[in-house]
C-alpha cells in the first residue's frame, strides 16, 4: 500500500507547473506529455469572434486524417480525398524542409514523387510520375510514410473500422486552440468596459485550464501606440512623434511585446503597405534591421512577419531571413507569429492552395499561425504534413517549445486569468487632472482607424477671450470675424494600413481650402494631424506659424500647453519634410538632398507663463 501511495505521489508531481524548477525544465517535462494534436494547437492563433470556451477545450484535431497513398491502380479505385489531394499536389512548388540528401527521390506511395528543380538541401520540389528506373530503386533511404493498402478487396468497412479506431485513440485528447486575438476594431461589446474585457478573455481561460495539461492561452490584441480597442484607453503619439521628442520612453513594467512588421515593411516601393522592399543586403541590414536587433536584445517576446516582400520574395516566405537571421544570427528565442492570413497570401490569389502555404510557412519558420477564422482547415492540413513526414517533427517541437518558454516567462501558468485590481482606472480623472487644469470639454475628435477613444481638449484660452469655431469657414466669415488670431487644425483623414496608401501625399479637402480662406487674412498657425509628412510647400507661405502635431494620441491637451505657452516647443523632425513627392525616396545624405524642412529641424522656444 506504501509503495503504491509513493508511486501515485511520484506520478502526480508535475514538473512543468513548479515555478520553482528552471524554465528549460518545466519546458522538457510538459514538451513529453504533449501529443501531435496539442502542439499544433499552440501553433494556432484564432480571432475573438469565432473563440469560446467550448472551442477552446473541445475542439479536436487530427481525427479523421488518413494518410493517402497514391496506388497504381485505376483512378477508380482512389477515394475521393485521393484524388483532391492529387489535384492539389499535382505541379505545384515545395519547398524541402528537413529531408537528408538521400531523400531527394522519395515515393509517395507508388505512382508520385517530388523532385528538386535544382541543387542543395533547400532547392524546392514538384510532384511527378517516377520512371521505370526510379520506381526500381526501393532500396534509397527514405522517411517511414505509413501507407493505406491499395488492395480493392480491403473493403470500405474495414476503412471505416480503422477510422473509428483512430478516433477511440485519441478521444481522450482534446488538443485545444492556444491562442486568441482581436483584430483592429475586434471588441467583446461597444463601449465594453475593462471589467468586459476580462471576463471574455477568463472565460476563454477557463476553457484552457480545463484540460488535462490546463496550458493557458495567450491572448493578442491588435494594438497600435496604446490599447486601441478598449474604450477610454490611453492612445500614445505614433512613433513619428515620440521620435520628435528624442527621448527614450521605458516600459518598466513585464509585458509579451510584439517587434513587427519584420522586416522592411517602412521602406516598400513608393511607401504602399505589403509592397516590395527593392534594397540591398547591406542596406536592409543598415537600415531595416537595427530595431529587430536591439528589440531581441532587450527581450521582446514575439516577432510578427511582415505582408511585404524583400527584393520580390514574400517575407512569410523568406527562410533565410526568419530561421538564418533572426533565430540562428540574432538568437531570438521567443516565437515568430505570421500577419492577419499571411501565409495565405504566398499563392496568387491568396488561398489558391492552402497546402503549400501552410507548408512554406512553418518550413520559413515562423512559430504561430495567424489563422484567424478557418482554423480548422490550417489544423487539418499542418496534421496531415506533419503525419506525412513533409514537416518534421524537430520544426514542430522548436515551434512549441519556443511558444512555452514565452508563456512561462510572462507567468501565465501561474497567474492565468485577468486582474480586476484596475479596472476602475481606465479612463479616469485622476490622470487628466495631473497632466492639466480645468474642466473637460469635448468640442471635437481626432482619432485613427481601428481607434475607440475619444480625443478631449482642455478649455486654456483666459475665460474673457471669445473663442469662435467654424469647421469650413469661407472668406466672407473670416474678413467680417474681426478675428485677432486663428488657430488651423487640418490633417489626413483617418486610417491604418493599407487604407493610407497614397501615391500624392495632399492634404484632403477640405484642408488646404480653409488654410488658403483664414491664413490670407488673419495671423494664422496651423496645426497639421498626420501620419506622416505631407504636401504643404505651396501654402507655407501663407502662415505664420506651422506646428506638426502628428497623430498626438488621447492627450491633445499636449498640443495646446504649447500651443498657448505653458511649455516651450523643444520638438525635431524624425523624418526629411519633402517639397514634392517627386523628390521621394529622400534621405540625408543622398545628391539629390533638397528637402522643405531637413532632418532634425525644429524651433526650440521658450514657455511664456509658469505651467
Amino acid at each position: 500500500m506504501c509503495l503504491c501511495w509513493a508511486a501515485t505521489a511520484e506520478a502526480e508531481y508535475e514538473k512543468y507547473k513548479d515555478p520553482k524548477q528552471h524554465i528549460n525544465v518545466r519546458i522538457k517535462d510538459l514538451m513529453g506529455r504533449m501529443t501531435l494534436e496539442e502542439k499544433i494547437g499552440q501553433m494556432t492563433q484564432i480571432e475573438r469572434t469565432v473563440a469560446s470556451a467550448e472551442v477552446i477545450k473541445k475542439y479536436h484535431i487530427g481525427l479523421a486524417h488518413e494518410v493517402i497513398n497514391i496506388s497504381s491502380s485505376s483512378d477508380d479505385s482512389l477515394t475521393e480525398s485521393e484524388r483532391r489531394f492529387i489535384d492539389t499536389l499535382k505541379g505545384v512548388r515545395l519547398p524541402k524542409i528537413g529531408f537528408s540528401a538521400e531523400e531527394w527521390l522519395t515515393p509517395l506511395g507508388q505512382d508520385y514523387i517530388f523532385e528538386p528543380e535544382g541543387p542543395g538541401l533547400n532547392a524546392p520540389l514538384q510532384i511527378r510520375e517516377p520512371t521505370e528506373a526510379e520506381m526500381s530503386r526501393r532500396n534509397i533511404p527514405r522517411p517511414s510514410i505509413p501507407t493505406k493498402s491499395a488492395n480493392p478487396a480491403r473493403g470500405r468497412g474495414a476503412e471505416q473500422q480503422q477510422q473509428q479506431q483512430k478516433k477511440q485513440r485519441l478521444s481522450d485528447e482534446v488538443p485545444p486552440l492556444r491562442s486568441v486575438l482581436s483584430g483592429g476594431g475586434s471588441v467583446p461589446a461597444v463601449k465594453a468596459s475593462a471589467g468586459t474585457w476580462i471576463e471574455m478573455v477568463n472565460s476563454f481561460q477557463k476553457g484552457a485550464l480545463s484540460t488535462s495539461l490546463q496550458i493557458p492561452i495567450i491572448y493578442g490584441m491588435d494594438a497600435v501606440h496604446g490599447n486601441n480597442n478598449v474604450y477610454k484607453a490611453t492612445i500614445f503619439p505614433h512613433n513619428i512623434g515620440l521620435g520628435a521628442t528624442r527621448q527614450a520612453y521605458i516600459n518598466m513594467k513585464k509585458v509579451a511585446a510584439c517587434a513587427k512588421h519584420y522586416v522592411g515593411d517602412g521602406g516598400t516601393t513608393d511607401g504602399i503597405n505589403a509592397n516590395n522592399t527593392e534594397i540591398s543586403w547591406k542596406g536592409l541590414l543598415s537600415i531595416h534591421m537595427p530595431a529587430y536587433a536591439n528589440a531581441v536584445a532587450k527581450g521582446v517576446s514575439t516577432v510578427m512577419i511582415s505582408f511585404s516582400s524583400w527584393n520580390g520574395v514574400k517575407m512569410h516566405s523568406n527562410r533565410k531571413l526568419i530561421t538564418g537571421y533572426l533565430k540562428n544570427t540574432l538568437r531570438f528565442n521567443g516565437f515568430v507569429i505570421s500577419d492577419w492570413q499571411g501565409i495565405d497570401q504566398l499563392t496568387n490569389p491568396p488561398d489558391a492552395n492552402y497546402t503549400y502555404s501552410v507548408l512554406t510557412g512553418i518550413g520559413t519558420g515562423i512559430d504561430m499561425i495567424m489563422v484567424p477564422y478557418n482554423y480548422t482547415q490550417f489544423i487539418d492540413v499542418l496534421t496531415s504534413l506533419v503525419k506525412k513526414e513533409f514537416i518534421p517533427m524537430t520544426r514542430i517541437d522548436d515551434a512549441v517549445k519556443r511558444i512555452l518558454r514565452v508563456k512561462f516567462t510572462a507567468g501565465l501558468f501561474e497567474s492565468p486569468n485577468g486582474d480586476y485590481s484596475f479596472v476602475n482606472y481606465l479612463g479616469c480623472q485622476v490622470r487628466a487632472q495631473r497632466i492639466g487644469k480645468g474642466s473637460c470639454e469635448e468640442i471635437s475628435c481626432i482619432a485613427e482607424e481601428w481607434d475607440h477613444s475619444s480625443y478631449c481638449h482642455k478649455n486654456t484660452v483666459d475665460p474673457t477671450t471669445e473663442v469662435v469655431y467654424n469647421e469650413d469657414p469661407d472668406p466672407s466669415f473670416v474678413e467680417t470675424g474681426e478675428f485677432s488670431y486663428a488657430i488651423v487644425v487640418v490633417g489626413e483623414h483617418t486610417y491604418a494600413e493599407t487604407a493610407g496608401d497614397s501615391f500624392n501625399l495632399t492634404i484632403p479637402d477640405p484642408g488646404p481650402s480653409i488654410i488658403t480662406n483664414v491664413c490670407g487674412t488673419v495671423e494664422c498657425v496651423v496645426v497639421l494631424i498626420t501620419g506622416r509628412p505631407v504636401v504643404i510647400q505651396q501654402y507655407v507661405g501663407a502662415m505664420d506659424a506651422l506646428v506638426a502635431a502628428w497623430l498626438p494620441g488621447t492627450e491633445g491637451q499636449g498640443v495646446a500647453d504649447v500651443l498657448f505657452g505653458d511649455y516651450g516647443f523643444t520638438g525635431k523632425l524624425s523624418r526629411t519634410w519633402f517639397k514634392t513627392v517627386d523628390q521621394l525616396p529622400m534621405n540625408v545624405g543622398d545628391p539629390h538632398y533638397d528637402p522643405l524642412f531637413p532632418f532634425g529641424f525644429g524651433l526650440t522656444t521658450k514657455p511664456t507663463k509658469e505651467p
